[in-house]
């Protein structure tokens, strides 16, 4: 069991609970799992371009992504329906706690610039979306290796009713907010 789910056990579930007053455990708000979105546009002339990045976010996830395609064609982006066009993968259970660990304490301080994550980025539902814009502050990414720098958005779905609860239970796992 990683660290951080050790953590919500024994000290963010008892303080939600007396926080929000709920009166069963399982009211209190858990994450479910978080989705990694790589968007690549480039491999619409590139194929390689994706292959690269699938490859990338499975170093970052530890599990394999799947490549997401186009839902309609765009002749201005001189785009078909179905071209792949990007990659995602979804984390649950014990993975989804680990990468978390790890976006927490390596990846978000080696931001450069950083000051902390947007409050503002939720969606009115209890899910939290972080923009990345560059792979490279993940560890298992070899600085050399790297084409193109690419961006991710990182979502965490929550089972939250509330923004107010999402942000207590995210600060309390350690995500650094901004003051």
């Amino acid at each position: 069991m990683s660290e951080l789910k050790q953590k919500y056990q024994d000290e963010v579930l008892p303080s939600l609970m007396n926080k929000f007053e709920y009166d069963s455990v399982m009211q209190a708000p858990n994450i479910e799992k978080i989705v990694i979105n790589m968007g690549v546009g480039d491999a619409v002339q590139n194929s390689k371009a994706l292959d690269n990045a699938v490859e990338e976010l499975a170093l970052i996830s530890g599990q394999k992504p799947i490549v997401t395609r186009a839902k309609r064609s765009i002749a201005g982006f001189r785009l078909r329906e179905g071209m792949p066009i990007g990659t995602k993968v979804t984390l649950r259970g014990a993975r989804m706690y680990e990468f978390l660990q790890k976006l927490i304490a390596v990846s978000l301080p080696r931001v450069r610039d950083f000051r902390g994550i947007s409050k503002k980025a939720f969606d009115g539902r209890g899910n939290y979306t972080l923009g990345i814009k560059e792979q490279l502050i993940f560890p298992e990414i070899n600085y050399d290796k790297v084409s193109k720098v690419r961006g991710m958005d990182v979502v965490i779905v929550t089972t939250s009713n509330t923004d107010e609860e999402a942000r207590e239970l995210l600060t309390q796992l350690g995500m650094p907010f901004q003051k």
